[in-house]
């Protein structure tokens, strides 16, 4: 039988989904802001995926907070704690539709490093459940990293 997991366990793993939740609401709106202001002959195609995926990660921050919370530790929740946490950078100004793309692929990616993060902290100590939350993260953010990259072929 696994036996609880302890304080140490508990902050480690609280501090690793932190850094996946920053990513996660970086990307979320970051990813919202190029929906409302992308343009172009991809417009109606891009602005519907950014929705997609605006829309998946507006449920996954909270998932993402919710476990946060189970673990015992505060979920960070505004933007200056998002900032100092995330490795996902904000948007500046309104770039043309390619670079969003470009841009939104591989912070798909960094967010994909941060749930990898996450999976080794919560498998080392026997956490399914945010080692479940992890993977899940992981294939939805490859999948569309990789639907981002394939607008650019």
């Amino acid at each position: 039988m696994a036996k609880p997991l302890d304080a140490a366990s508990r902050k480690k793993i609280a501090a690793s989904a932190s850094k996946l939740l920053a990513d996660s609401y970086t990307l979320y709106l970051k990813t919202h802001n190029y929906h409302w202001n992308v343009k172009g002959p991809m417009f109606t195609t891009l602005h519907t995926l950014f929705e997609l995926e605006y829309t998946e990660l507006a449920l996954a921050v909270d998932e993402i907070a919710e476990r946060i919370r189970a673990l015992g530790h505060p979920a960070p929740g505004s933007y200056t704690a998002f900032a100092k946490l995330a490795r996902v950078k904000e948007a500046e100004g309104v770039p043309a539709a390619t670079k969003m793309i470009e841009e939104l692929a591989a912070d798909q990616d960094i967010v994909v490093s941060a749930a990898r993060d996450l999976f080794t902290a919560a498998s080392a100590v026997d956490d399914q459940a945010s080692a479940d939350l992890a993977t899940r993260r992981m294939q939805v953010h490859e999948k569309n990293a990789w639907m981002l990259r394939s607008h650019l072929e």
